[in-house]
């Protein structure tokens, strides 16, 4: 077992082997010790061979990735770009090398080979399957004592698996300190102790995640293939390859064969690909039967948990079989607590492999998986297994039986429900597949379709007594029927279906497993929230703010951020309706802070939250404000269909337009808003609201007998005010103004008097109402009082900044102003604070630049176009940019060029500033 030295007068060259030319009676291979040569498509990456600079001075450097990651070219272009002060030995290993004497034997021709002279008593193995320990004793002495340092790079170290060499190699690298340096290129880790080298920071990784290619570096080599497409193309790519080196340059090779790069990228099908040869040829080939047939089967699966290999293959092998495959870098990693996944291209490849190979068994393993996962606690991602498994009513039975049906109206999960349940067969009977096509109507705002599906959840035809099927209703099927039937109370407008349905839901509530509501509280949050707003609707404010706290309650935690979101903002909307526009205000922001903060996305909201800063914003006199909220608001979910935001955008449009200066059209523009939801009841706030917005615009023109007309019969609504609902107090401020503008001081103040004993109105209305009473007074010739009046309306106007009360009182308050100003008020619009007061101009300062002067500052670039204008009376009407296009048969994108060419043209930023130089220009 010793070792043969060649005789000290026998001096070794460079180019010799072990044995001459020879190891163990078999040629050297010199091409081994080659170091590779990069092609001219490669791609450089600094950020790399940084690393490579900075970790050599260690004594162990590994990198370590898939096949095909790029590890043996980045390491060879670093050494070729970037020469170091020491020799270097390149040696390329092979499964040979796993007998300890070939492996030496080569290692120490390697050296020799790249110009390292060792000296004769060093030795050579004698024997292919050993080694003698006192060679690498001498060898490591012999290392120890070099001046300089050497590198040594064994690339494909992977393919070097016998524990005995990685004792050895141990032993070498700890004794030869701090002479030789060793790099590996493997795509496994290799069987040292790399615990003990990272621990001491002696030790230098790039890992797969390393090596993966950014979005900068495919869109470089992209380009060095002579490819276009710029970065989306590079983002495709990179997304789609999750940035793999040889996945990245094999597709940039298929796209430079193709005519339509672009298009290859979006069809491009892995499984019938370069990409899938070398995948198959490379990974899975290389593998047991055993392990290739947990790949093919697994492949089905977004994650793969050990138990859930072993229901798929009905083996016992999956955890060993997994974590062998995750240490190969056999492109399966690690996702945390057992989970593994594969790399999607893999996967995909895989299954095609699946398909082609073993036709019909790929249902089957979905249909295997659903049913693991479902036990598992996985619902979703079980829904989705059985759905490709086409086993439908499995999907929806347990859908509906695990009470997950509010997961389609919240949480992250519930566009994914939805895409899986789109495609239910039409066939598919039950109550339990009727109630999810119900649902999926319902979360699209489709209330017609939504309630022939509950009924025809509700209608079971007669079977056999001895069917099964016949039993009584499971309480999850009832539970889940008037969860659905609040929601539709909700959409119609019909407080009395949803207050019906909720009483209809405490009993089931009771019968389900406790663990089974615990686990989904979205159910409660959505049903408070439906039968909160189906009150709010009925103009029922107390009950329904009730339902609404009781919804913020019971919303805890980020998954229900969007029913707390919605509770918030209708919360918001009472607040609005009693007047409290500060405290409306102030909840409007903590429903918009709940939507940011979680990321909820604009087609998960319904957009009342946007309604009230709208209302603030008009009151205030921030008109540009205004109408920025009122956009957002039209763009929302439930701008049409949801009855609370659609009422709540047509009546704020035509304040918005009477604050603007066009009373014409906020007369025209809520005509057809006050038709009440399909199936559903009036809601006396909305027409109330709709009313006093058609009073304000007949006053405006000058008509205050259409404008008293348009509030009701004057019998039940002026000459009884004692039984008055919540909203009258705005209706009593209106006919008094109507009142007053024919000359009828005293009517108009009978008309206020009941205000006085009331508490019933919030900081606006009081505002107006003290404003009514001080002209009417004013009207009488009690000047005193009507200044007393006015301080006091000032006094409580300032808090909130309502200037708008004082915009909408007319001629005669700037004039009584203008007598004797008010001092400390310069946060009103310009001319109503006295002297001074235009330097404290309100935000809506602009939207009266003609009064002040400023109308003639405005020029236009160039005429409008006809359709422009078209374009733009639309816009000053509040029309979303969705309605202008269906108003004028355009496409959105094409309103939108207009509209950037109007505010070119008008130089404006937005369209509300916009309407207002077009209208100071007399374009309007």
């Amino acid at each position: 077992m010793g070792e043969t030295a060649a005789p000290r007068s026998t001096p070794r060259t460079a180019s010799r082997g072990p044995r001459g030319t020879r190891a163990f009676g078999v040629p050297v291979l010199p091409t081994r010790f080659a170091i590779p040569s990069v092609p001219q498509t490669f791609v450089r990456r600094p950020r790399l061979t940084q690393r490579l600079a900075d970790g050599v001075d260690r004594p162990l450097v590994l990198v370590n990735g898939p096949a095909g990651a790029g590890k043996t070219l980045l390491v060879a272009d670093w050494l070729a770009r970037a020469p170091l002060p020491w020799p270097v030995a390149w040696l390329t290993t092979e499964t040979d090398d796993n007998a300890p004497g070939m492996f030496w034997a080569y290692v120490l021709e390697a050296l020799r080979h790249h110009g390292l002279p060792l000296p004769d008593d060093v030795g050579t193995p004698a024997r292919a399957e050993e080694v003698d320990h006192a060679l690498l004793v001498r060898f490591a002495a012999y290392l120890n004592g070099l001046r300089d340092p050497v590198l040594l790079v064994l690339d494909e170290f992977d393919r070097v698996c016998a524990p005995v060499i990685a004792e050895q190699v141990e032993f070498v690298l700890q004794h030869s300190r701090p002479a030789l340096h060793l790099l590996l290129i493997s795509r496994t880790e290799p069987l040292l102790p790399l615990h003990r080298y990272r621990a001491g920071d002696e030790m230098a990784d790039i890992r797969g995640a390393d090596l993966a290619f950014n979005r900068d570096e495919t869109a470089a080599l992209l380009q060095r293939h002579g490819l276009g497409g710029g970065a989306e193309a590079a983002r495709l790519l990179t997304e789609r390859t999750e940035g793999w080196a040889a996945g990245v340059r094999l597709c940039a090779l298929a796209m430079h064969e193709t005519d339509d790069p672009a298009r290859f990228l979006k069809e491009f099908e892995a499984g019938r690909s370069t990409v899938a040869d070398y995948l198959l040829g490379e990974v899975l080939a290389a593998q047991p039967f055993e392990t290739q047939d947990l790949l093919l089967r697994t492949s089905i699966l977004e994650q793969t948990h050990p138990d859930l290999a072993n229901a798929l293959t009905g083996r016992e092998d999956g955890a060993a079989i997994l974590a062998s495959l995750e240490r190969a870098n056999a492109f399966v990693t690690a996702a945390g607590r057992s989970w593994y996944r594969h790399h999607p291209l893999f996967a995909e490849i895989l299954r095609v492999h699946l398909r082609s190979g073993q036709p019909g068994l790929e249902r089957e393993l979905h249909r295997r998986a659903a049913r693991w996962l479902c036990d598992a606690g996985q619902l979703v991602s079980a829904l989705a297994h059985a759905a490709a498994a086409g086993d439908w009513e499995f999907a929806a039975s347990r859908f509906v039986g695990h009470l997950a049906v509010g997961g389609l109206f919240t949480g992250l999960d519930a566009d994914r429900l939805a895409e899986v349940f789109s495609a239910m067969a039409p066939g598919t009977p039950g109550p339990a597949p009727e109630l999810v096509r119900a649902a999926l109507r319902f979360a699209r705002y489709d209330v017609t379709g939504g309630l022939a599906r509950l009924r025809a959840a509700g209608e079971r035809p007669a079977r056999d007594p001895k069917d099964p099927q016949n039993a009584p209703e499971l309480p999850a099927v009832q539970l889940t029927r008037a969860f659905l039937r609040v929601l539709a109370g909700r959409l119609t407008g019909s407080a009395a279906m949803a207050e019906e349905a909720a009483a209809d839901a405490a009993g089931p509530a009771r019968q389900v497993p406790p663990e089974c509501l615990a686990q989904h509280p979205e159910l409660s949050a959505l049903l408070l929230t439906g039968l909160g707003s189906a009150r709010l609707w009925a103009g029922r404010l107390d009950t329904a703010a009730e339902a609404l706290y009781a919804a913020v309650d019971a919303s805890e935690g980020p998954e229900l951020a969007s029913p707390r979101h919605e509770a918030l903002a209708r919360l918001a909307l009472i607040d609005l309706l009693h007047g409290q526009y500060g405290r409306a205000g102030g909840r409007a922001r903590e429903a918009a802070a709940e939507a940011t903060r979680n990321g909820l996305l604009p087609a998960h909201c319904s957009g009342a939250a946007d309604l009230v800063p709208a209302a603030v914003a008009i009151e205030q006199d921030d008109l540009a404000a205004a109408g920025a909220a009122l956009e957002r608001a039209a763009e929302s979910a439930g701008a049409r269909d949801d009855p609370v935001v659609a009422a709540g955008l047509a009546i704020l449009r035509a304040r918005l337009l009477l604050a603007g200066g066009d009373p014409s059209a906020a007369l025209e523009r809520p005509a057809g808003a006050a038709a009440h939801p399909a199936g559903g009841e009036p809601s006396p706030w909305v027409d109330a609201h709709l009313a006093l917005a058609a009073s304000a615009a007949h006053l405006a023109l000058g008509d205050p007998k259409a404008a008293r007309e348009a509030l009701g019969d004057p019998a039940g609504f002026l000459s009884a005010p004692a039984g008055v609902a919540p909203w009258l107090p705005e209706g009593a401020v209106a006919a008094a103004r109507a009142w007053i503008a024919d000359g009828e001081h005293a009517r108009a103040i009978e008309v206020l008097e009941p205000l006085t004993t009331r508490n019933a109105a919030g900081s606006a209305v009081t505002v107006r109402a003290l404003l009514a009473r001080a002209e009417a007074a004013d009207g009488l010739g009690d000047t005193t009082a009507a200044r007393r009046l006015v301080v006091r309306a000032l006094g409580l106007a300032r808090p909130e900044r309502l200037r708008r009360p004082f915009l909408d009182a007319g001629p005669w308050l700037r004039r009584a102003l203008r007598a004797r100003p008010v001092p400390g008020h310069d946060w009103l619009a310009p001319g109503l604070a006295g002297a001074g007061a235009g330097a404290g101009a309100g935000p809506g300062g602009a939207a009266r630049s003609a009064e002040s002067g400023a109308a003639g500052a405005v020029l236009v670039v160039e005429p409008l176009s006809e359709r422009e204008h078209d374009v733009l009376a639309c816009a000053a009407q509040l029309l979303s940019t969705a309605e202008i296009a269906a108003e004028l048969s355009l496409s959105v994108n094409t309103v939108k060029t207009h509209l950037k060419s109007i505010y070119r043209k008008l130089s404006a930023n937005r369209r509300g500033e916009a309407v207002r130089r077009a209208r100071e220009l007399k374009l309007l």
